[in-house]
């Protein structure tokens, strides 16, 4: 950023009785100040600008170049954007968090979810807001396309969270939730099955690659779009098979302790589908295969 150059200075302007020049608008006593001057104490502070004081009579003038404005409206976009932040979590704190304090000051002393749930990072899909999970209710694990790696594939932060829900908290739900216009499972679909890459997000989609590989054999005559779509629901079907590649989940899974469902969230429309996946019809002769049972639709 350039630096600023004040040509003169008086006293400080909130102190003055007489007209003072701000940004080149004239400032009379009593007035409103200006907002590029109610955000200089923070841009002084954050850049390290020091003033000097000057002989002259009382009048101020500061010259900004263009990096200087927008390093003011930056702040001032900042501000508003974690003015709104403090706003949602004053009304959280307010109408939630004190109408209901015995229940959070609870959480303290450890938690028990009945959930784990598996999301995607999409910012378009918050799992608490779709189905009013409370704090303390779902343990969850947000990655890109709601993946789960196989148990052969090495540690990842999902499998390490799904170590913990499942062996620690002994969570009794497994929730794998996908969603429509899924970047993630559009790259899936996107990607060259020979092309080389360095990519971070090729490498983590592949996990989904046999979701990719039934729904080319199912939907080949459908648009690029409609296969996208069916690939996000086999996707979730892949993953679900992929949890019961764990010793440990499928143990409990067996022994009944634990279920696995899906789940796809459908933002355009607003609706919900949900099925649990059918551990005995999907574990057959040594080898296994999607087999849900309990398909909801809520809308």
């Amino acid at each position: 950023m350039a630096a600023l150059q004040p040509t003169s200075l008086s006293k400080h302007p909130l102190s003055s009785g007489t007209p003072t020049q701000i940004f080149g608008s004239k400032v009379q006593s009593g007035d409103f100040l200006p907002t590029q001057f109610r955000f200089w104490t923070s841009f002084r502070s954050n850049t390290g600008v020091k003033l000097k004081a000057s002989a002259e009579p009382p009048a101020l003038t500061w010259e900004l170049k263009g990096d200087e404005q927008n390093g003011i409206m930056e702040m001032e976009s900042g501000c508003d954007l974690f003015g709104k932040l403090k706003n949602g979590f004053l009304s959280f704190k307010s109408h939630k968090y004190m109408e209901n304090l015995e229940r959070y000051q609870a959480l303290a002393k450890g938690q028990a979810p009945k959930f784990m749930v598996i999301a995607c990072a999409d910012s378009r899909v918050c799992p608490s807001t779709i189905l009013g999970f409370e704090p303390g209710e779902a343990f969850m694990v947000r990655n890109v396309a709601n993946m789960v790696p196989t148990y052969e594939s090495g540690p990842s932060e999902t499998n390490a969270a799904l170590e913990f829900a499942v062996n620690s908290l002994e969570v009794e739900n497994v929730f794998i939730i996908g969603h429509s216009c899924c970047g993630g499972i559009r790259a899936l679909m996107s990607m060259q099955d020979k092309a080389e890459s360095s990519s971070f997000i090729r490498s983590w989609v592949t996990v989904g690659k046999n979701a990719k590989l039934s729904t080319k054999a199912a939907a080949s005559n459908l648009s690029f779009d409609q296969q996208c779509t069916h690939c996000e629901k086999e996707s979730i079907n892949t993953s679900l098979l992929n949890l019961l590649t764990y010793p440990w989940i499928e143990e409990k899974v067996n022994k009944g302790m634990l279920s696995l469902h899906g789940g796809y969230y459908d933002f355009v429309n607003c609706t919900f589908e949900k099925w649990t996946l059918d551990y005995k019809g999907s574990i057959m002769n040594g080898k296994t295969r999607v087999v849900v049972k309990d398909r909801l639709f809520w809308c």
